[in-house]
C-alpha cells in the first residue's frame, strides 16, 4: 500500500516536470495544446475535463463546476491566470468554452435525472396520471383503456393491473423515458412492443429465422424491460461511460432530451440483440442484459464513438 502511494505521487511530479518542460519548449500550456492538438469532441473535452480537475490551480479546479451562466467569466479568468492573450488566441476561448459547456452540462444532466429517479410515481398526482394515460394511447391507439386499473396494462408490459407499484426502481424516470418513446417514436415503439408480445411475427425474413435459428423466439414484457433499460442507462450516465456519446453529439450542454434520445436507443438495439441472442426463456432476460450492458460499454471506449440513432426520436443528433 505505501509503495502504491509513494509511485503515485512519484508519477505526479513526474507528470507536472513533463508539463513544465512542454511549456518552455512550445510555449504554450497544457490547455493550448489539447486544443489545438486535440479534434473537437469527446477526445478533446475529456482531455481538458482531467487537466482541470488535476491542476494545482483552485480555479481550474472549480471550473468544471461552474455554474452555466458563469462560463464565460470563468474562460477569462482562466485566460488571465495562464497570461494568455485572446486577441492573440482567440479560437482558444471558444474551444474551452464549447468544452466547458458539455462538462457542466454532463454533471447538471446528471443533477436532473436523479431528481427524476428519485420523485416517486404518485397517483394522486394529476400530472403522472396524464402521463400513465399518454402512454396507453400512444402504444395502443386503437384500443380504448376500459379503466385506470386493469388487466390491459399486461398488454404493454406492465405487472399487473396498476403500473404504479413497476415504477419503484426508476421512479418518474422510467415512465418519462417509456412516454418519450412511445410519443416521439410512436411507429418503432409500437413495432417494438408488437414483435415483445409476438416475436416470430417480427420483421425478420424466414430465411433469416432459419439462418438464426430463431425457433423458440421468446417474447418479454416490454414496459418492464423499459424500465430496466433506464436503470442501464442511468447507470452508464452516472459512471461517465456516456460522456463518449454525449461529448460527440452535444455541441453544448447535453440536455435530458439527450438522454432520452439515447435511451430511445438502447431500447431499439436491446430489442434486436434480444431476439438475436435467442434466449430459452425469459429467466435469462439478466444474462442477455449484462451481455448487452458490455458490448454498449465497450462500444463507448470508442473515443470517437456516438451511438448511432436509428429513429425519428434522434434526428435532431448532431454527429462531430
Amino acid at each position: 500500500m505505501l509503495f502504491q502511494v509513494c509511485l503515485y505521487f512519484y508519477c505526479k511530479f513526474l507528470w507536472r516536470c513533463l508539463k513544465f518542460v512542454m511549456r518552455k519548449l512550445t510555449g504554450r500550456c497544457e490547455l493550448q495544446r489539447i486544443c489545438y492538438n486535440t479534434k473537437p469532441g469527446a477526445s478533446r473535452t475529456m482531455k481538458i475535463e482531467t487537466s482541470l480537475r488535476d491542476s494545482k490551480s483552485k480555479l481550474l479546479q472549480t471550473s468544471v463546476t461552474a455554474h452555466p451562466d458563469a462560463i464565460e467569466k470563468t474562460i477569462e479568468d482562466i485566460m488571465e491566470l495562464k497570461q494568455i492573450n485572446p486577441d492573440i488566441n482567440p479560437q482558444l476561448g471558444i474551444s474551452l468554452q464549447a468544452c466547458l459547456l458539455q462538462i457542466v452540462g454532463y454533471r447538471n444532466l446528471i443533477a436532473d435525472v436523479e431528481k427524476l429517479r428519485r420523485e416517486p410515481y404518485d397517483s394522486d398526482n394529476p400530472q403522472h396520471e396524464e402521463m400513465l394515460l399518454k402512454l396507453w394511447k400512444f402504444l395502443k391507439p386503437n384500443t380504448p383503456l376500459e379503466s385506470r386499473i386493469s388487466k390491459q396494462w399486461c398488454e404493454i408490459g406492465f405487472q399487473g393491473d396498476d403500473p404504479k407499484t413497476d415504477f419503484r426502481g426508476m421512479g418518474l424516470l422510467g415512465l418519462y423515458n417509456l412516454q418519450y418513446f412511445a410519443e416521439r417514436d410512436s411507429a418503432a415503439a409500437q413495432q417494438v412492443l408488437s414483435d415483445s408480445l409476438h416475436p416470430k411475427c417480427s420483421k425478420f425474413s424466414k430465411a433469416e429465422w432459419e439462418k438464426k435459428r430463431m425457433d423458440k423466439a421468446i417474447g418479454y414484457s416490454f414496459a418492464i424491460v423499459g424500465i430496466n433499460i433506464t436503470d442501464l442507462a442511468y447507470n452508464l450516465l452516472v459512471s461517465g461511460a456516456l460522456k463518449t456519446h454525449f461529448y460527440n453529439i452535444a455541441p453544448e450542454a447535453p440536455t435530458l432530451s439527450h438522454f432520452q434520445q439515447t435511451f430511445c436507443y438502447l431500447m431499439h438495439e436491446f430489442h434486436k440483440f434480444w431476439i438475436e441472442e435467442d434466449p430459452m426463456d425469459i429467466m435469462e432476460f439478466n444474462r442477455v442484459r449484462e451481455k448487452f450492458r458490455k458490448r454498449i460499454i465497450k462500444q463507448l471506449q470508442n473515443p470517437d464513438m456516438a451511438l448511432c440513432p436509428h429513429f425519428a426520436a434522434s434526428e435532431g443528433l448532431i454527429n462531430m
